[in-house]
């Protein structure tokens, strides 16, 4: 909710941490976090002092939710043995290639990532419905 707000106010100054929170009703302290490791990641940036705040650093439109997701997560998907940086194997089966939910959860994750990776801040934004 902060990056659909950041997003909003792309290029037209900073946002403070206690607009942000104020405003989406999100406790500070969470926030903060948050705001600092996506700075951190380059995807914000910010101004010190009492006028200071926040501000996306890369256009809305470049930045997906995948990209924020996979900040946040080492993967999004349910099973070890879907995701690329696993060894295959899955502690819910005794073997990979006769696992029943293996297929249905690859097709989550397929359509997961698939609507991440499309979904932008921009999207975010203009789907506000505040505006």
């Amino acid at each position: 909710m902060a990056l659909s707000v950041l997003a909003e106010k792309y290029g037209h100054g900073v946002l403070s941490i206690g607009e942000i929170a104020n405003g989406e009703m999100i406790p500070r302290r969470f926030l903060e976090g948050i705001l600092l490791k996506l700075k951190n990641k380059g995807i914000l940036d910010s101004e010190r002092g009492k006028t200071g705040g926040y501000f996306l650093v890369k256009r809305p439109e470049d930045v997906t939710l995948l990209d924020i997701v996979t900040i946040f997560e080492e993967s999004i998907t349910y099973l070890d043995c879907l995701c690329d940086n696993k060894s295959g194997v899955c502690e819910f089966c005794k073997d990979v290639k006769t696992c029943t939910i293996r297929l249905p959860f690859n097709d989550i994750f397929n359509y997961a990532n698939y609507v991440l990776q499309k979904t932008t801040l921009k999207d975010l934004a203009q789907n506000n419905p505040r505006k």
